[in-house]
C-alpha cells in the first residue's frame, strides 16, 4: 500500500440540496467526525482507505471528493501553474484514462468546459514531461476523475473518488415515470419515525423506490452491494483488498427480518411490474408484498407504530391541479379512516394541495427536488374531527 493512500486530508462529501443533515447522521454513525456541515454536504478528515468506506455505504451522498491542493488563482495560468506542481504520474497510470469535472465562479471562466481543459493541459503536460507518455481524458466518468472548485481567488484540487454519482443506487432496471432519486428516497425515511421493524405501507408507489429503499435501510443493504466501478479503482496504488474487505463488511451487516412487512400498491399494472424488476435487483423482492389498484383498497395491517407514506403528483397545469385536489382530500381521507394508530407521510412539492389533505401537519421537513421546493408533511393519525386551516 502507498502512503498516498493512508494520507490525512480533507475530505467534502457532497449531497443533494437539504440532504446534508441525513448524510451528517450517516457519516457520525460509520465513526466519522465530521469538520462542517453545509447546505450541499459535509467536511472530515481522512485518506483516501476511508473515502473507499464512504463511498461503499453512504445512501444519503453524490461524490466523495479528496483534497491534493488549495492555492490561489486569480486566472486559468494560474491553475495550470499550481496544477504542474502536483505529481500527477503517482496518481494517474501513464496508459490510463481520466476525466475532469469543476465547479466554477470566477470572472475569467465563462464555462466550465474552458476550465476543464486547462486542467487536463496541466495534468498531461506534466506527466509527458515526467514520463514520456500521457494519458488519455474524456468526459466519462468511469476511471479517474479530478474535480476542481474555484471560487473568486481561492481554488482547491480533488480526486474524486465516486465517479458516477452515489446518489444512484445502482439496482434501478427501469426508471419508471418521474421516479424520486434514490439518495432523497433514502433521506426521507431517515426523516421519518419509522422504527425500521413496524409495518411500512407506500400506496401509489410508482417504481416503488421508497418501498425498496426503506427495505434496503431495515435489512441494512447498502449501496455498495449494487455497484462494480468506482473511481478511486483506478488511481495508482490503489489496494483491490482494502476494497473487497470493506465489502465483506457489507454482507456481514445484512439484516433477515423475516417479519417485515413493507406494502406497495399501485393503480398502475406496468408500474408494479416494473417495482418487481428493480426489487428483485435489489434483493429486496420477498419484503414487499405489491399489488395492483386505487390506493384506497390498499391493504392497512391493525397494529400501532406503522408508517404510511405517500409521494403523489403535484402537477403544475390548471387541469391537472384541480384534479389533484380530488386526490389529496381523498389521500386524507384514507390516512384518516384506515391508518388509525400509523405516523402518516406525504412527500409533496405542492403545499396548496396539501391543504386539501384535511390534516394538520404536525412537522413539515424542508427538501428539494428537480428545482422545486419540497415538503415532507408528517401526521399523526387518531380519531378526530377533519381540519381545513393547515
Amino acid at each position: 500500500m502507498t502512503t498516498f493512500f493512508s494520507n490525512d486530508s480533507r475530505i467534502i462529501i457532497t449531497c443533494n440540496k437539504r440532504l446534508s443533515p441525513y448524510l451528517q447522521q450517516e457519516v457520525t454513525e460509520l465513526g466519522f467526525t465530521p469538520v462542517r456541515t453545509f447546505s450541499t454536504g459535509i467536511e472530515l478528515k481522512g485518506t483516501i482507505n476511508d473515502c473507499i468506506k464512504l463511498n461503499l455505504n453512504l445512501r444519503c451522498a453524490s461524490q466523495v471528493l479528496y483534497s491534493l491542493k488549495e492555492f490561489q488563482a486569480n486566472g486559468p495560468d494560474d491553475v495550470y501553474k499550481e496544477l504542474s506542481s502536483i505529481e500527477w504520474e503517482k496518481i494517474i497510470a501513464a496508459d490510463g484514462h481520466f476525466s475532469v469535472t469543476s465547479n466554477v465562479d470566477h470572472p475569467s471562466i465563462r464555462t466550465s468546459l474552458f476550465a476543464n481543459v486547462k486542467v487536463k493541459d496541466a495534468i498531461v503536460d506534466r506527466m509527458r514531461d515526467n514520463t514520456g507518455s500521457r494519458p488519455n481524458s474524456g468526459p466519462e466518468l468511469d476511471k479517474t476523475v479530478v474535480h476542481l472548485f474555484w471560487r473568486e481567488e481561492l481554488a482547491e484540487i480533488f480526486l474524486d473518488t465516486s465517479g458516477e454519482t452515489l446518489a444512484k443506487h445502482g439496482y434501478r432496471k427501469i426508471p419508471g415515470k418521474a421516479p424520486m432519486l434514490e439518495a432523497l428516497a433514502a433521506a426521507t425515511l431517515v426523516a421519518t419515525k419509522w422504527d425500521r421493524v413496524s409495518p411500512f405501507i407506500n400506496p401509489m408507489c410508482g417504481s416503488s423506490t421508497i418501498a425498496i429503499e426503506a427495505a434496503l435501510l431495515a435489512t441494512n443493504r447498502a449501496p455498495g452491494l449494487f455497484r462494480a466501478n468506482y473511481a478511486f479503482m483506478h488511481i495508482v496504488g490503489y489496494d483491490k483488498g482494502v476494497y473487497e474487505h470493506e465489502r465483506q463488511l457489507l454482507f456481514a451487516q445484512i439484516k433477515d427480518l423475516s417479519e417485515l412487512t413493507i406494502i406497495a400498491s399501485d393503480i398502475s399494472a406496468d408500474a408494479i411490474n416494473i417495482s418487481k424488476i428493480n426489487a428483485a435487483a435489489a434483493g429486496v423482492e420477498h419484503y414487499i408484498e405489491f399489488t395492483v389498484g386505487d390506493f384506497e383498497t390498499t391493504e392497512v395491517p391493525e397494529v400501532e407504530g406503522g408508517v404510511v407514506f405517500f409521494n403523489p403528483e403535484y402537477g403544475e397545469r390548471l387541469g391537472v391541479e384541480i384534479e389533484l385536489e380530488k386526490t389529496y382530500s381523498r389521500i386524507g381521507d384514507f390516512m384518516k379512516k384506515k391508518c388509525k394508530g400509523y405516523t402518516g407521510y406525504i412527500f409533496t412539492g405542492n403545499l396548496d394541495l396539501a391543504k386539501k389533505i384535511g390534516l394538520k401537519a404536525k412537522r413539515r421537513i424542508e427538501f428539494y427536488t428537480s428545482k422545486i421546493d419540497c415538503r415532507l408533511l408528517e401526521y399523526e393519525l387518531y380519531s378526530g374531527t377533519r381540519r381545513t386551516d393547515v
